[in-house]
């Protein structure tokens, strides 16, 4: 059996590639992957070619990625909100650490695209050093996500060093791992790996499923042994249109993340990142495939829809609209579409 490493030695990175595998004629497609890298392992093309429009969107460039006038290299200003490279400080009680610039696979609507995939990548031990120096001079930071690329695409005995270096800031209490790997590359869940996240609690991992053919029998292999490890998972899904905008596919993605015990945590707008204009849906796309799931669907399953303001401004919850009048009693839609109404309380002193 193949390690996850040398599988991902075989993937597919250039057009040449691509042509061997599936049906892209166009050469136009050269000029993309030279302005954004491609990157598709064996595990993901096969899935691919089982099942086509949804997963090849989300892997396969597309010559609209160089034809985008609307979008931003950094639409979420992370540069500016970096006081020491490879760390993003926005909130007040946490940050944000990339600590590598590798994915499993090359998402084509990923934000981070300026920087993942590249070789100048600032990412090393020294540049970690002075994050971790950032972060013992800035006590408020109580939790950091670890993020990038993809950090589980690190070798066991880096990802070790980095967790260790951060348990010992006393200051910081929670570390999250946002990672895909669970869904692009689920053979990189090993027991090897389990073993060393789970010394460093508490610690929880949010993974990134965009559609229910991603839910295989290995990633439900890959979610049950972080589970079973007592890592806490949620779970990020983009809205993308022509992979997940109808309200059908999401219902049925996040009742099966349930199922890998996964708790649904957001369904993100499209960011306005930089050659990814031709995913991005309407907001009001979202807000009618919420309703969908309000009420109809466990809460358990229910995720936040959210928009990640343009400018480094933060996270926006959006949600449909059930209030109709406020005063000395609250008048509400319910999710049938029932008027309800609720009294307000009336002070008695």
């Amino acid at each position: 059996m193949k390690t996850w490493q040398e599988i991902l030695s075989e993937s597919v990175t250039t057009f040449a590639d691509l042509q061997k595998h599936l049906n892209c004629n166009t050469t136009a497609l050269e000029d993309v992957i030279a302005t954004f890298p491609m990157r598709i392992n064996p595990y993901f093309l096969e899935l691919i070619k089982q099942h086509g429009t949804p997963l090849w969107r989300q892997a396969v460039p597309d010559i609209k990625e160089i034809q985008d006038t609307v979008c931003l290299r950094d639409p979420l200003a992370e540069d500016k909100h970096s006081p020491v490279d490879n760390l993003v400080h926005r909130y007040p009680d946490r940050a944000l650490i990339l600590v590598s610039n590798s994915c499993a696979m090359y998402c084509r609507f990923c934000t981070r695209r300026r920087m993942v995939g590249r070789e100048n990548s600032s990412i090393n031990a020294q540049s970690l050093q002075k994050v971790y120096e950032y972060l013992r001079a800035t006590p408020a930071i109580r939790e950091v996500l670890l993020s990038g690329g993809d950090p589980l695409l690190l070798e066991d005995h880096t990802l070790n060093e980095i967790l260790s270096e951060l348990r010992q800031i006393s200051s910081l209490e929670v570390i999250r791992i946002g990672t895909r790997v669970p869904s692009t590359l689920p053979m990189r869940i090993t027991p090897e790996l389990v073993a060393i996240l789970k010394k460093y609690h508490p610690l929880f991992v949010n993974t990134h499923f965009n559609h229910p053919l991603e839910l295989t029998e290995e990633a439900a292999s890959a979610c049950r042994l972080l589970a079973d490890g007592g890592i806490p998972l949620g779970n990020h899904t983009v809205l993308l249109k022509g992979v997940n905008d109808d309200a059908l596919t999401i219902r049925t993605l996040m009742l099966g993340l349930l199922r890998f015990r996964v708790k649904p945590y957001y369904l993100f707008q499209a960011d306005l990142t930089c050659g990814t204009n031709h995913f991005r849906t309407s907001t009001k796309t979202g807000i009618e495939i919420m309703k969908s799931l309000i009420g109809h669907i466990s809460g358990m399953a229910v995720p936040v829809l959210a928009l990640d303001a343009p400018g480094g401004k933060g996270k926006i919850p959006l949600s449909p609209d059930y209030i109709i009048n406020r005063g000395e009693k609250l008048t509400f839609f319910n999710y049938k579409g029932e008027i309800c109404s609720y009294p307000e309380p009336v002070e008695t002193f």
